[in-house]
């Protein structure tokens, strides 16, 4: 008898302290920015829609939306919401894009394109190809009109069925339900029985505020490219961008900087280390292209611009 009332107390002490632990909240009571940020905190990690879409001009538009999943096998039916921006209830091209051609191909994110596809998500004008900006390659389509993201390690060409308004008001989704007709499967990821294997492919997915996952290793953050216009890998000079040890991602972070520093920047950062000065004399593009990647590593892309601009 005594076991029976303990353990009714006990069950009856835990759910008093769960109760007292939790906050409950009415969604109404919310700003639009702090719900967004509650319901994409909670419901991660999220895969991520990386999609290639075109307007009626012929315009390509490169985006990732991670409010994004698979919804049927039979048929193929992938679905991701292009939401209307909170701040200003402004629509994205891509959502404008599949009014316009209802066609897209949804690009798998791997790791070691993640800092580019970060870098697309800024919003650039419209006509400008984040493509070109991001410094991604495209691959022609066979049965829609937007171009692949060669780098992608799974492409899937799709028609859109149907286009879903969820609301009016900053902060609403789009759902835009796409049929998959062509898939594209690079054969480095597959397993020896010929299924995907989660660890070659390497996907990444998001979560709240600037935080992704990776399967190999867990979370890391990757800085929203929201207060800057960044300038893109486009305009990375062409020995940076053709360099034999820095990557993708690596120009991705270059590439998410407004300006250049000035000759007096780099001149007095490059003095304060004897090292640098070093790499500065010799001219070693590779040794330099190392120390910046360094820098890049520890999120410094302000001194690895310096170390790269440093060459006499």
């Amino acid at each position: 008898m005594l076991i029976l009332l303990y353990n009714q107390v006990f069950r009856s002490y835990n759910l008093w302290v769960h109760l007292q632990v939790m906050i409950s909240i009415e969604p109404h009571e919310l700003s639009t920015g702090k719900l967004h940020g509650y319901l994409l905190g909670a419901v991660s990690p999220r895969p991520i829609c990386f999609a290639s879409t075109m307007d009626k001009e012929g315009n390509v538009n490169l985006s990732p939306f991670s409010f994004f999943n698979v919804f049927s096998a039979k048929p193929p039916i992938l679905v991701f919401s292009p939401a209307r921006r909170g701040r200003d209830n402004t629509t994205k091209h891509t959502y404008e894009n599949v009014l316009q051609v209802p066609e897209v191909v949804i690009n798998i994110v791997s790791f070691e394109m993640v800092q580019q596809m970060s870098l697309s998500s800024t919003e650039y004008a419209k006509g400008i190809n984040e493509f070109t900006k991001a410094g991604f390659t495209e691959l022609t389509s066979e049965m829609v009109k937007p171009p692949r993201v060669a780098e992608a390690p799974v492409q899937f060409e799709c028609k859109v069925n149907e286009v879903i308004a969820l609301g009016k008001e900053g902060g609403a989704g789009n759902l835009v339900i796409c049929e998959v007709v062509k898939i594209h499967i690079k054969e480095e990821i597959l397993a020896e029985d010929g299924s995907i294997d989660p660890f070659k492919i390497d996907a990444v997915s998001r979560l709240g505020g600037n935080w992704y996952s990776r399967a190999k290793s867990g979370l890391f953050e990757v800085p929203k490219p929201l207060t800057t216009l960044g300038m893109g890998v486009d305009m990375i000079p062409e020995e940076i961008r053709r360099s034999k040890v820095l990557t993708g991602n690596d120009l991705g972070m270059l590439g998410n900087i407004e300006n250049f520093p000035n000759s007096e920047e780099i001149n007095t950062f490059i003095n304060t280390s004897e090292e640098l000065k070093g790499l500065q004399d010799e001219g070693n593009s590779l040794k330099i292209h190392k120390k910046a990647q360094d820098f890049l590593c520890e999120g410094k892309i302000d001194e690895a611009w310096m170390v790269l601009l440093s060459k006499k």
